[in-house]
């Protein structure tokens, strides 16, 4: 079976067409044998909007990522493999003076042809980095949008490229880029070849691995929505928004990590040692906390100044039943010290919107009715009250009843 091709092998390819723009002539992104168009390049944007001939050249994308990520007046945007610098003028436009514009390529002669292309444009609002997807050069929380144009897909860790760009981002930041995915059911024979034909992807996933992804890496809404076929309908051009979590000041909102553990288990005790948290009495091993929930959708809120957890959310499922696959059972504890922050309102948020990317239709969960603070964070996310399950077990000695809450997805359709 073909392989895809190495980091150095894809950088090398497009360092020729670099120097080729550089030098006045028409890249060739598209492989042997076919049409320029076949990825669309430069002409998936608008005409009329000067730019340097060589940027325009050089735009090898397969759509216009500015007419997806809604740049606005003074934010901090990272273009994600900048090429020519294309989009990185085009945003140094709709951010503004008071805005910033990362350009990060893996290629020196990218930098350099992307260098003089913005010099020649006026744009002094932007920076040109050295670099790679999966160890982005910035520090973390420091980007409002990323952006990028058919260049994911080329990343050889594409978790790792969307774990970095989750991390740049600050708490709402929002991820708007256009990439070339797969048709559902190739063979891998028939994707490699047909990403040798055109020369826009190399190892392009499906929309939905694609949207795991982005919820693996972290963000909470996601969407990929196929725009056109390329080549033979294997491969399609697709605009993907995600966003990361929202949070209060200092606090951050990422997945949950096993290094996680002995904190995740600290919060735990202290929420089941006020003795209305729920039945248990003592915090599960790591091992069996693991083993019952989920892998995904689980999220710790950090204090980023002390890098301390200060809560943690989670699911179960209800049952292995097929029916129910679309129905979960929340688990949320905030530390002692982190209360009255709006870090249980923010990991409750951050799990609706993740489950609900997933396709979940219910949370459901069992509270205490002493358990108010609770029940009333619950109820401000849209849960309602189902009923009052009476004396249904002991706890400490005495029979405790249990309100039972659900909350169904007003977006997420149940299968039939």
């Amino acid at each position: 079976m073909p392989q895809q091709p190495s980091r150095e092998q894809i950088i090398a390819r497009y360092s020729d067409l670099a120097r080729t723009a550089a030098t006045g002539g028409r890249p060739n992104d598209y492989g042997p044998g076919t049409e320029p168009d076949a990825c669309f390049g430069a002409a998936a944007y608008p005409a009329g909007e000067p730019v340097p001939e060589a940027a325009r050249r050089a735009g090898l994308g397969c759509g216009n990522p500015l007419a997806v990520a809604e740049i606005a007046p003074g934010e901090t945007v990272l273009d994600l493999g900048s090429g020519g610098g294309l989009d990185v003028i085009l945003s140094a436009r709709r951010t503004g003076p008071a805005g910033r514009v990362y350009g990060l390529d893996a290629g020196t002669d990218m930098i350099a042809l992307a260098t003089a292309n913005a010099r020649q444009a006026g744009a002094g609002n932007v920076e040109f980095l050295h670099g790679y997807l999966e160890e982005i050069p910035l520090p973390d929380r420091h980007i409002d949008v990323v952006i990028s144009n058919c260049v994911i897909n080329l990343s050889t860790d594409k978790p790792a490229a969307l774990a970095e760009a989750f991390r740049v981002l600050r708490p709402g930041g929002r991820l708007g880029i256009t990439d070339v995915i797969a048709a559902d059911g190739l063979s891998p024979e028939r994707r490699r070849a047909t990403e040798e034909a055109t020369g826009c992807a190399a190892g392009a996933v499906t929309a939905g691995d694609y949207r795991d992804q982005l919820l693996d890496a972290g963000f909470t809404t996601a969407t990929v929505q196929v725009t056109h076929p390329l080549s033979d309908g294997a491969l399609h051009s697709a605009i993907v928004k995600a966003t990361k979590p929202a949070a209060p000041d200092g606090v951050e909102i990422r997945p949950m990590r096993a290094a996680d553990a002995a904190q995740v288990l600290a919060i735990y005790q202290e929420g089941l040692d006020t003795g209305h948290a729920s039945f248990e009495v003592t915090a599960p091993s790591w091992e069996d906390f693991d083993a019952g929930k989920l892998p995904r959708h689980r999220h710790v809120a950090v204090d980023t100044a002390t890098g301390d957890l200060l809560g943690w959310v989670a699911v179960s499922p209800v049952s292995s039943r097929c029916v129910y696959k679309g129905v979960v059972e929340d688990s949320i504890y905030v530390g002692t010290a982190a209360r009255g922050r709006g870090v249980g309102a923010a990991l409750l948020t951050a799990l609706i919107d993740s489950t609900e990317t997933a396709g979940i239709w219910t949370i459901q969960s069992g509270i205490f009715p002493e358990n108010t603070a609770s029940l009333a964070l619950h109820e401000r996310a849209g849960f309602r009250v189902v009923g009052t399950r009476e004396r249904i077990g002991r706890h400490h000695g005495r029979w405790r009843d249990v309100v039972f809450i659900e909350r169904r997805s007003p977006i997420t359709e149940p299968n039939p």
